[in-house]
């Protein structure tokens, strides 16, 4: 999930549509309750990362915005505009205010929470809740054929029973549209519950991440629910960006997974994560995107970038700058420390931004209540997109939407992420999905919202 840590498989308002003739330019995933809630483990001090070797550089470009869609708005597939989201239909510019589910990248090789939930019953419910988007993390081992899953209650679940792997993450992704989700895939770990400082490792290679990509981008090519592959979650030390070398330059990586997916699909949102150490500054795992001012991702379809950064407060490493004297002060040292190392990219109308993860216990007036309510103020006010982590009430030092119930709900997390969400880019489907809750009134015990 950052820098300083990671155990298991967490890493962790509308205006009118103004007719503008610019937009048309732009055409072109319970657990049982003995899995143990996740933790995470700090990690040394990071190294200095090699010189980087100049190859391209980015300048600002003068921002040009596309107007926002109306509320309602039906978006199929979305590209970018400089630093916006866009339909790439209309050109009307969105923002993605989604949440992640995590446990597909886990040795459960499913959602967690299908031991005590019906699936369609909690996607249902974020949508209600106002997200627009789910990112769903998976790993590489999820596709093969012993992956079995682990921890579903088939009395609540009927319509998964017999299924695994590809077959369950298309499951999901229909719930998801039924529910008016969005989607955007995670390669979360190579394998499962392994978080891995790069990409690839001995038993899952470069070129299996690839082709595990490519094979979801022809499989849900034409499937406007997936909108995007979040290429890599969280690269970090010995990761480079920049200096050239081909075993540890994240952005060239990047580069090639990118536009291979591009050929099979080329719809989709290439969504691209930072790194840990640049030029000796060390961030997050995967927040660091410093090297992208000099050493940009270059697509073949330039408008289908999205920059990611994963940012996270005291509750799970007490960064440097989190040793103030007094919480309040971080409402003033924080958003320079954002922009330097991901905002700027935005703010400068280089590429859109989406911070993929971030997540705490506290909405209070602690360090990690004022850190957690800072960011989500500095997300609002510069239109930034982002995923909560996370929807699960099994993500041991953020917590999770959820409660331990996992079906009611952190009022005090939801009061303040209520400020920033954008309307449903999907359709939403009524009627009943739900079987299970339909056939006994044990298992309606289990529906949400719940009779009144």
């Amino acid at each position: 999930m950052r820098r300083s840590c990671i155990a298991d498989f967490l890493g962790s308002g509308t205006l009118p549509l103004i007719a503008c003739a610019l937009g048309m330019l732009i055409l072109s995933a319970c657990i049982p309750v003995t899995i143990p809630v996740v933790t995470k483990a700090t990690s040394p001090v990071a190294t200095k990362a090699p010189k980087p070797v100049a190859k391209k550089t980015s300048t600002p470009v003068p921002k040009a915005a596309a107007p926002q869609c109306k509320p309602g708005h039906q978006a199929a597939f979305l590209s970018t505009l400089h630093s916006e989201v866009v339909d790439a239909a209309s050109g009307c510019q969105v923002s993605l205010t989604g949440i992640n589910w995590f446990g597909f990248e886990t040795s459960s090789f499913v959602p967690h929470g299908l031991g005590v939930r019906n699936y369609q019953s909690m996607l249902n419910q974020m949508a209600h809740l106002g997200f627009n988007t789910l990112r769903l993390p998976y790993t590489d081992q999820l596709f093969d054929s012993g992956s079995q899953p682990q921890g579903i209650n088939y009395q609540l679940n009927p319509d998964l029973k017999g299924l695994q792997g590809l077959a369950l993450m298309d499951r999901i992704i229909q719930g998801a549209r039924k529910a008016g989700l969005k989607v955007i895939l995670d390669r979360h770990d190579p394998s499962a519950d392994q978080r891995t400082a790069l990409w690839y490792t001995d038993q899952v290679p470069q070129s299996r991440w690839i082709q595990d990509w490519v094979m979801l981008a022809q499989h849900y090519r034409g499937n406007n629910t997936v909108i995007g592959a979040d290429l890599y979650n969280e690269p970090h030390s010995p990761a480079t960006w920049g200096d050239g070398n081909p075993a540890t330059d994240w952005r060239l990586a990047a580069e090639k997974a990118g536009n291979a997916i591009l050929a099979a699909n080329p719809n989709w949102l290439i969504i691209v994560e930072g790194i840990e150490v640049f030029n000796g500054d060390a961030y997050w795992w995967g927040g660091n995107l410093e090297g992208a001012a000099h050493y940009p991702v270059i697509l073949s379809k330039p408008n289908k970038l999205v920059y990611s950064a994963h940012d996270y407060g005291p509750s799970v490493y007490v960064e440097s700058w989190f040793k103030v004297s007094n919480p309040s002060k971080l409402t003033q040292t924080l958003p320079p420390i954002w922009e330097k190392h991901w905002g700027y990219l935005q703010k400068n109308g280089i590429a859109p931004v989406f911070v993929g993860e971030f997540g705490g216990p506290s909405m209070g007036q602690d360090l990690e209540g004022v850190w957690q309510r800072t960011l989500f103020s500095y997300l609002q006010t510069n239109h930034l997109s982002y995923a909560y982590w996370a929807w699960n009430a099994d993500s041991g030092d953020t917590g999770g939407i959820l409660n331990n119930d996992w079906t009611t709900v952190n009022q005090s997390k939801m009061d303040v992420l209520s400020a920033y969400q954008w309307p449903l880019l999907g359709q939403k489907q009524t009627g009943s999905t739900n079987q299970a809750c339909n056939t006994s009134s044990s298992l309606r015990a289990f529906a949400w919202p719940p009779s009144k």
